[in-house]
């Protein structure tokens, strides 16, 4: 999110793209053949562009990813993303610089279900993030986080839905991550880090009721340290996926945490699956 709030950017760097019908469909269950970058922007002007590509498409090196014509790199102090992406539906460009530096890295890696086939790593909670746009013109400072997910498995194979939610905190960042397993079992994290990513002790906030998307109705469960919180504003509402801003009250501050819900079963919906690839083409290059 940019520092005065008017703008906000997801980046996701995907090798296998867990929403791809075409990755569903492919009877090899190649990740390498199912490769994207996801680019969000919000705010005016707003962009959206999710291009699938084959493996010739995807270079990756030990500090560096390769997804077509847009790349990563880390060089010790600074997550540099290049990206020349064009929009789906619309064909809009985005083209331009993201720098990502992190205050601190934490620990390690949490395991999302309990046989250890889904791991997430918030990498870095705290962050300084500079964006510089030629397609749309556009340039702004805020703060930001980084985080990588892996996994041995289809998610819906492992999880019905999940919530999850960032927050600044005046010391560092707030993290809530609540998945609910497939076997019927739930884990419910409530993660506090220090900027240099050092891990604290949080109280479990209590479940706070928000209305589901206008739209699709998705559903949006929040916790809150006085179980209240509010939306301001809703940037995703598809019939899988919800991304809002809210108003909230986490490790005892008046925060704007990002939050986002996903239902894994509303995913698996063949309607859902055919209608997926109009925002997320594919090319063969």
């Amino acid at each position: 999110m940019s520092a005065d709030g008017r703008h906000g950017l997801t980046l996701i760097a995907f090798v296998g793209s867990v929403f791809s019908t075409y990755y569903a469909l492919d009877p090899t269950r190649n990740p390498l053949d199912h490769c994207a970058l996801n680019v969000v922007l919000y705010g005016a002007p707003g962009r959206f562009a999710l291009t699938e590509r084959r493996a010739p498409a995807l270079d990756r090196g030990v500090a560096h990813l390769a997804i077509g014509p847009s790349a990563l790199a880390w060089d010790g102090t600074a997550l540099t993303v290049r990206i020349d992406e064009r929009g789906a539906p619309l064909p809009r460009p985005i083209r331009g610089t993201v720098r990502l530096y992190p205050d601190g890295i934490t620990a390690g890696p949490f395991t999302l279900d309990a046989a250890g086939r889904h791991r997430w790593w918030p990498i870095a909670p705290s962050s300084r993030v500079a964006v510089d746009l030629a397609e749309p013109g556009l340039s702004w400072r805020g703060t930001g986080y980084f985080d990588t997910n892996a996994g041995d498995e289809p998610l819906e194979d492992a999880f019905t839905d999940w919530s999850w939610c960032r927050a600044d905190l005046s010391d560092g960042a707030a993290i809530l991550y609540d998945v609910r397993r497939r076997d019927g079992s739930v884990q419910d994290l409530a993660l506090r880090f220090a900027r240099d990513g050092s891990r604290r002790a949080i109280e479990p906030p209590r479940a706070a009721a928000l209305p589901p998307t206008r739209f699709w109705r998705m559903p949006r469960p929040a916790r809150s340290d006085d179980g209240q919180a509010q939306v301001l504003r809703s940037f995703e509402d598809t019939p899988f996926y919800a991304r809002s801003l809210l108003s909230a009250r986490l490790g005892g501050e008046a925060v704007r945490p990002v939050h986002e819900s996903l239902s894994l079963t509303r995913l698996t919906n063949p309607l859902v699956r055919f209608m997926l690839p109009f925002r997320m083409p594919r090319v063969l290059g």
